[in-house]
């Protein structure tokens, strides 16, 4: 494949971390939140501008700086990295809006401190999607750990504190003490930690070690919360709704089936994978994490917890796409990056948006609340859809893909836990919606006003919504993308 020589990639890296002096030393709230908007659009815009390099069939590459044989601190951005890229991107310039609706409706304290970590935690995040090599990815990946432990940690409370600590202890502490370890075997076994379209392991290798180093090295990205390593996530929704929102629905998480998947394909490879038949080890933890977290999902009154538990049921989808090795499959789990992140970002955003105006943070308590706020409810609906994988939303078309993955690869077994899994989700959501529109609560017996979030809340849900329809009728870029990264992998 023809690689191009740019800067690009640091630039999008790097835009972020320039912008925080500027947010960190603005005298007012209105100047400081422009520069988060300027920030934000031009790394979308660096990001977009990649897009025709990368469709015409050529990738970016950019070495910073080499350490030592075999390893550097480096970047590549192919259409698996830039499908990721595009995603978080965009969705840090709605969330920046979201934000401000959400933080000044509660006149939240440290709003600076708030905005600076966010824009560190989008530049580890372009770091992650733009990682060359196994280093490079983990350096980036353990930023990202960091700085989103003061927005984690944001309200400073008791609670607050001890989420901070168990954030930190699996996120931190599983990569450390799982991935690192294996990265340090794997060079000493190879010479070299950079990704290759094959994996770079030996089929000589144990197969007894490379089950070892595929299991540690898939707990260890706690990020993408599979079970048991998981409890971290739903602890993590002591932040403040936009951190749940783009970092729990997008950013974080995002990053840590990512880093999976790289791992996957990029060190271990399909190949080996395949003959060995250790990928459904990876299946069965990731379909026993989809039905588990859905079913805690059902006993959830709290609503984002029940998100979360959510969350961590539609990660291992994109997991389980990655590791069932078949073209359709791969395709699947790469469109549930982009299909879930437009979903549950909408759905997070209605949870922000009912507490900003209400201050109910309880399914139990939302009896009748679609007659107060039906805009916020019917985005909430259309992002159910999203997620549960029902027409008209982009969700269909990730799920679809998936289905048609499991009976390419003649796993029926699998396409049972899709498709149970996807009843769940609909058993989670819908009674929700129903509730809300339907049901009345003493309130609104008493009065029928229209009771909505401030409008930088409302405008961010709209768009998201909007977005996760849109994706329905016209996945593009993101279908490409997909299906070209499955390409380079399964096509030789």
């Amino acid at each position: 494949m023809e690689t191009i020589l740019s800067i690009k990639p640091l630039l999008a890296i790097l835009v972020s971390v320039t912008a925080v002096p500027f947010i960190v030393f603005s005298k007012r709230p209105n100047i400081r939140e422009v520069w988060t908007f300027i920030a934000a659009i031009a790394k979308f815009l660096i990001v977009v501008s990649m897009i025709p390099v990368i469709l015409s069939g050529k990738e970016i590459i950019f070495t910073l700086v080499d350490i030592f044989s075999g390893v550097s601190i480096g970047f590549r951005v192919d259409s698996l990295g830039l499908l990721f890229a595009i995603v978080s991107s965009f969705l840090w310039i709605i969330t920046s809006a979201y934000s401000i609706g959400y933080m000044r409706g509660l006149n939240e304290h440290s709003q600076t401190r708030y905005f600076s970590f966010f824009a560190l935690s989008l530049s580890a995040t372009m770091g992650v999607a733009f990682s060359s090599n196994l280093f490079t990815l983990y350096l980036f990946y353990e930023m990202l750990s960091f700085s989103t432990y003061p927005l984690v940690t944001h309200h400073q409370d008791m609670e607050a504190r001890r989420s901070g600590r168990k954030y930190l202890l699996y996120i931190v502490g599983l990569s450390i003490g799982f991935v690192l370890p294996c990265m340090l075997v794997i060079y000493n076994m190879t010479g070299t930690l950079e990704f290759t379209k094959s994996g770079f392991l030996s089929m000589d290798v144990s197969p007894a070690l490379i089950a070892a180093l595929l299991v540690i090295m898939l707990f260890g990205f706690a990020k993408a919360a599979i079970m048991p390593f998981h409890s971290w996530l739903p602890a993590a929704m002591v932040a403040p709704t936009p951190v749940s929102a783009l970092l729990h629905a997008v950013a974080v998480v995002k990053v840590g089936v990512f880093c999976v998947i790289r791992v996957i394909t990029g060190v271990f490879g399909v190949e080996l994978l395949s003959n060995s038949h250790l990928n459904i080890i990876v299946c069965v933890i990731a379909s026993f994490t989809i039905i588990t977290a859905s079913c805690i999902a059902l006993s959830q009154d709290g609503l984002k917890r029940r998100l979360a538990f959510s969350t961590i049921g539609q990660l291992s989808y994109i997991v389980l796409g990655a590791a069932l090795l078949s073209p359709r499959g791969f395709v699947g789990g790469i469109l549930h990056i982009a299909m879930h992140a437009f979903g549950k970002i909408t759905l997070f955003f209605c949870a922000g948006a009912i507490f900003v105006a209400t201050g109910i943070k309880n399914i139990s308590q939302m009896d009748g609340i679609g007659k107060r706020m039906p805009i916020t409810m019917a985005a909430f609906f259309i992002g159910s859809l999203s997620v549960i994988g029902l027409p008209p939303c982009g969700g269909f078309i990730s799920k679809w893909h998936l289905v048609l993955g499991t009976l390419d690869a003649g796993q029926l077994a699998l396409l049972a836990v899709i498709l149970v899994s996807s009843l769940l989700n609909a058993a989670y959501f819908f009674p929700i919606v129903y509730s809300a529109f339907f049901n009345q609560s003493k309130e609104t017996r008493v009065s029928n006003r229209i009771d909505e979030a401030p409008i930088w809340c409302l405008i961010p849900i709209c768009i998201t919504a909007i977005g996760s329809i849109v994706l329905f009728f016209h996945p593009e870029p993101f279908l490409s993308l997909a299906q070209m990264a499955a390409e380079s992998i399964f096509i030789k």
